[in-house]
């Protein structure tokens, strides 16, 4: 019983991570000859089984080891069925709405190219900003909870375990693109997949319950946190996972809206169950007596129940732990890469350029990463950001709200994170200091009072609320504008097709004329001598 030697713990994490470059040396080798077009985004290429995998791999990290046994500690079997399916059924906004985008931007790879047609350069570089942020913050939690499960699981010091991730999936990233992550992932999903099962029956099977101590635990109660999870949950991880561009990259790879929804209905249900699983630990631990009598919250909940389990089961858990760390890190390098290439240098890079920022991107993050921050915080700054934003954002989607700019967009969006400060100030008494930290969730999500919940409820209405009356204003202005001027106010006029806001793929132009992809389209879309899919209609969203 307990944790494995530090010599046998060190075998199982190299030659796992050997394992994985091996194999991705191999693929980049096999994709050496791609365009630079193939290396940044894989359009309408992959099935829907293949689709699954990745998603699951994009979908889970080793900070689930963390953050899911934990909640099971504090608001029981509620609070854990919840936080599963707040996580596992926001994958289904990628097939809803991702064919739309697809159509409506048949040459973009990622959200913020529909954005940059539907609401302008400066609407798609705010959104770019808080992407690229997003993934950077998920990255940094990776590694930090690496380096915390490593060391809590086999007594080393996590950092080297931290470099070698680095190194190897910086290694065949830099090299192979998204097509190599793409094709690891199937892998490493596969792999996570199958170990979690082995891992939950080993569990279950070598774990002693205290019957006693499921009474005295609450485990099974309903709570006040369990409900207000019930909104808070899904709403913070719906609108985040917009900003994930790695689930862009994949949906905009699906073959066909069909394979789409295959891939992500499989995906789904998949990660909520392994997330149960993973969440049952805390369960397990708290009925075993790791947690003392009655049982304690603790955020190591999965890593005390370990330890009193064979080491065998310890070495199954850290294979599966790198397995969902290498998968995970590997779809945010490429997901930073391809993002950054085309909103900020519009895919104009030349190949070599890109692999350089594959490297360069690492530095920081593992700077940031070693101050070892809280993984639950990172994740839930950006989740207030994102519920100030994408609301105000999916407006455009509708072609109804052709009259919806990107001023709206840029402004319900700060005006969102702005609310959440007034909210606290009210709650708080006019305590600005105690207001500015629950823009950074300084309390967690967990506390015994109602500020977490204020604050994703000010977040998503504030920013609607901003939006609506920066419309107002913008309309106003326009009006008055045309009134000086003795022109026509045009600012309500309906658009003309084709443009993102329009553009449906379904209308076909004079003569017949065909996509790249084989399709009848009043917009043609064509690779470019570098294999970057482009349009020849010049669609630029409007931010007034």
């Amino acid at each position: 019983m307990g944790l494995p030697s530090q010599q046998a713990s060190n075998a199982v994490i190299y030659t796992t991570y050997a394992a994985f470059l091996a194999f991705g040396l191999f693929i980049a080798w096999t994709l050496r000859h791609q365009t630079k077009g193939e290396y940044l985004a894989t359009l309408r290429t992959q099935k829907g089984i293949p689709l699954a995998l990745n998603f699951i791999a994009s979908a889970l990290g080793s900070g689930v080891l963390f953050s899911y046994p934990q909640i099971s500690t504090i608001a029981g079997v509620q609070g854990l069925v919840v936080y599963a399916l707040s996580s596992a059924l926001p994958l289904l906004v990628f097939a809803f709405l991702g064919p739309i985008i697809r159509n409506k931007c048949p040459e973009g790879f990622v959200l913020t190219e529909w954005t940059r047609q539907r609401y302008g350069a400066i609407a798609a570089l705010y959104l770019s900003a808080l992407t690229l942020i997003t993934i950077f913050l998920y990255m940094v939690a990776e590694l930090s909870a690496l380096q915390q499960i490593v060391t809590a699981l086999t007594g080393l010091n996590g950092l080297p375990a931290v470099i070698v991730e680095c190194a190897v999936t910086t290694i065949y990233t830099s090299l192979g693109g998204f097509r190599v992550s793409f094709v690891t992932d199937n892998v490493q999903g596969a792999m996570v997949v199958g170990l979690i099962i082995i891992a939950c029956i080993t569990v279950g099977v070598e774990t002693e319950i205290s019957h006693d101590l499921i009474e005295r635990s609450n485990y099974l109660d309903a709570s006040l946190l369990g409900w207000q999870l019930m909104y808070i949950l899904p709403v913070a991880i719906l609108t985040n996972d917009f900003f994930i561009s790695g689930f862009w990259l994949r949906t905009f790879a699906a073959k066909t809206d069909r394979d789409l929804w295959i891939g992500v209905s499989i995906a789904t249900v998949a990660v909520a169950i392994i997330l149960t699983l993973v969440g049952v630990t805390g369960l397990l631990a708290g009925w075993s007596g790791a947690l003392g009598d009655p049982p304690e919250q603790s955020s190591i909940a999965f890593f005390l129940l370990l330890e009193q389990l064979p080491a065998w089961v310890v070495g199954i858990v850290l294979v599966m732990t790198i397995a969902l760390s290498t998968a995970a890190f590997d779809s945010f390098q490429s997901a930073m890469v391809s993002t950054g290439s085309n909103d900020i240098f519009r895919n104009k890079l030349n190949l070599w350029v890109l692999r350089g920022c594959v490297v360069l991107i690492i530095v920081p993050v593992v700077v940031v990463a070693l101050k070892s921050p809280s993984v639950l915080q990172i994740y839930l700054i950006s989740d207030l950001i994102s519920a100030s934003s994408i609301p105000v954002l999916v407006i455009g989607l509708s072609d109804r709200c052709y009259a919806w700019r990107g001023f709206e967009v840029v402004v319900g969006g700060l005006g969102g994170i702005f609310t959440v400060f007034l909210f606290g100030l009210v709650f708080y008494h006019g305590d600005a200091s105690q207001a500015a930290d629950l823009l950074l969730l300084e309390q967690g999500l967990y506390a015994n009072d109602w500020s977490a919940f204020g604050a994703f409820v000010a977040a998503p209405v504030g920013g609607l609320l901003w939006a609506g009356g920066a419309f107002a204003l913008r309309l106003s202005v326009q009006w008055c504008i045309a009134k000086v001027r003795g022109t026509r106010f045009d600012a309500l006029d309906k658009p003309a097709a084709p443009t993102a806001a329009f553009y449906t793929g379904g209308a076909a132009v004079a003569g017949g004329r065909r996509d790249s992809l084989g399709r009848e389209s009043e917009r043609e879309v064509y690779s470019d001598e570098q294999g970057v899919v482009r349009s020849h209609v010049d669609v630029k969203g409007k931010f007034f």
